[in-house]
């Protein structure tokens, strides 16, 4: 199970809640139909989904009213993991799925020079984050996780390829 989304505040009176998103496939996560659990495995299934101004906002089906929304404010929601072969096919991983790989710096692989390791990805309110540790001092050092500065992810050959700004490692 990962973890897609924490419903957050109501929106109007008839059930629908603010999400914060923690997917990359909100429109298929928040599908009419899609099921999603919370840690206790109780289900709840979209009944409908909309955006307004870069945020989503969800009804579930059997929330039907604002005392019903406010008490799931905080309850975070997941959905069960893609199989290995779909994940293979959409060039797809998951967060956990990077630790232990080999970290290069450089504008392509031809002219990277190895760094450390990825220790870590961490899940901050704002973005995920990669913890690097340094080979030459052992100094661990937080990288967004953003394609600018993390343009290449190479599972097949362990290796993550970073063009940080100066100043970052």
């Amino acid at each position: 199970m990962f973890r897609v989304c924490r419903i957050g505040r109501a929106q109007g009176l008839k059930g629908e809640v603010n999400v914060t998103v923690f997917t990359d496939e909100p429109e298929r996560r928040f599908a009419p139909g899609s099921v999603l659990y919370d840690a206790a495995g109780n289900e709840f299934t979209v009944e409908r989904s909309r955006t307004f101004r870069e945020r989503w906002i969800v009804l579930f089906r059997n929330v039907t009213d604002r005392n019903a929304s406010e008490a799931l404010n905080g309850t975070e929601l997941f959905c069960p993991a893609d199989s290995e072969e779909e994940m293979e096919a959409e060039d797809a991983w998951y967060p956990d799925d990077l630790i232990g790989l080999d970290v290069y710096v450089g504008d392509s692989m031809e002219t990277a020079r190895k760094i450390g390791t990825v220790d870590d990805v961490l899940d901050s309110p704002a973005q995920f984050l990669l913890e690097v540790l340094e080979d030459a001092d052992g100094k661990r050092a937080l990288v967004p996780f953003v394609e600018q500065i993390v343009p290449e992810i190479d599972l097949e050959n362990n290796i993550v390829r970073l063009t940080p700004p100066d100043g970052l490692l």
